[in-house]
């Protein structure tokens, strides 16, 4: 887009920080209701939380483990024979 003028440019740079304000409210609801905590209201959620955390934590060990034994020689590990 064509600008021809100074007032032009201002209008357009204050039409751009209005969409970024709003962008910027509903980002942040949205990440507020993502990491806002879930109350558990029976104890079998409760030990099915506990069960996906910790799911959650063993591949993440796992994960790090198989890329520190590929690419270890990056992070100055030697190599086993």
């Amino acid at each position: 887009m064509a600008y021809s003028s100074l007032t032009e440019i201002q209008a357009r740079k204050d039409e751009l920080k209005e969409e970024i304000h709003q962008q910027s409210g509903q980002i942040n609801t949205l990440w507020h209701a993502l990491t806002a905590p879930q109350e558990s209201s029976s104890k079998g959620e409760i030990v099915a939380h506990l069960v996906s955390n910790s799911i959650t934590a063993i591949d993440g060990f796992l994960l790090m483990r198989k890329l520190m034994k590929t690419y270890g020689h990056i992070f100055g590990r030697k190599k086993r024979k």
